[in-house]
């Protein structure tokens, strides 16, 4: 009975098994759940999206029934190019560990599809061990917090070099970013690059600079995003 039903669903160059499917689907979908399992345990401080957790348990398997189907078969990779072709894909630029994540996947799925699904398993471990390392000793993270530091300041006020000495002192690095006018010229608003030597001084930084700003709005967020962010006015 087997063999009729894959009678009816292949050609005659065909080289899928029932048995193939299954082992490689099987195989691909356990490693595309070990890597999402390492993506939620290394992003668990900053956060992650359920929708890209479930994508990289799909990547896998999807991949690896493209790479079965292809086999050597050039017209079918063909006709997959042009099917996939129709599907546009929009989504704002990720996170670099993100992209490493989705290839890895990718990678592993298209490893899978190729029959090698041991070697996928075994590299799949190797790759955690080696994430997992460099995420807990926190490989090339800068010493300090990174901030984005937003000072109002009134059109009277010079200033170029101004709050330099109030950095320095709670500041391991800072840098002018931009300055832009508001209030139809009225303020100026000042941004800096900042990288804070202690995250409790957060509050006698912000004191010490608006009584040099006149009391007026400072913003302090964080690179990632403007909702992480402390407001004083």
């Amino acid at each position: 009975m087997a063999d009729f039903l894959y009678s009816l669903t292949s050609g005659e160059s065909a080289t899928l098994t029932w048995q193939g499917v299954l082992e490689t689907l099987l195989a691909a979908t356990i490693i595309g759940f070990v890597i999402s399992l390492v993506y939620l345990l290394t992003h668990k401080k900053e956060g992650y999206s359920q929708a890209f957790c479930v994508a990289l348990i799909l990547l896998a398997p999807i991949v690896g029934m493209v790479i079965l189907v292809i086999g050597n078969n050039v017209a079918t990779a063909f006709s997959l190019a042009g099917a996939f072709a129709l599907v546009r894909f929009r989504s704002a630029p990720g996170d670099p560990k993100d992209i490493a994540f989705v290839f890895m996947s990718v990678t592993m799925g298209l490893t899978c599809g190729l029959g090698y699904w041991i070697y996928a398993a075994f590299a799949t471990a190797i790759l955690c061990v080696i994430i997992l390392v460099l995420h807990f000793t926190n490989f090339a993270r800068k010493k300090g917090d990174s901030y984005v530091l937003k000072i109002t300041v009134p059109e009277t006020l010079n200033y170029v070099g101004a709050f330099d000495e109030c950095l320095k002192k709670y500041c391991h690095s800072f840098k002018m970013s931009r300055v832009k006018s508001v209030d139809f010229g009225a303020l100026f608003e000042i941004s800096f690059d900042i990288v804070m030597k202690d995250t409790n001084q957060i509050r006698e930084m912000m004191d010490d600079v608006r009584a040099m700003n006149g009391n007026l709005k400072i913003m302090l967020s964080t690179p990632e995003s403007v909702n992480k962010s402390f407001h004083f006015q």
